[in-house]
């Protein structure tokens, strides 16, 4: 990964960290996933990296947004 992006949040639920991705992609903020868990056993990390410039952007919204909130949505959508 090139030095625009910088890692963000570490996760260790999938599903949490590509709905806190969507969250920020929803809301222009690019956001990527580096997935570090392995297939078979689910131990590992995934990270969350944005581009440097957004950085501040993306603390600030999921802070005020919450990533419970963000999943909690997801819930009550289905």
């Amino acid at each position: 990964m090139n030095e625009n992006w910088v890692k963000h949040k570490v996760y260790q639920n999938a599903v949490k960290a590509e709905i806190v991705k969507q969250m920020l992609v929803e809301n222009n903020i690019p956001a990527v996933l580096l997935n570090k868990q392995d297939s078979s056993y689910l131990f590992g990390v995934i990270e969350l990296y944005v581009q440097k410039d957004h950085q501040l952007e993306a603390t600030a919204l999921i802070d005020s947004y919450g990533e419970e909130n963000a999943l909690n949505q997801t819930r009550d959508e289905d």
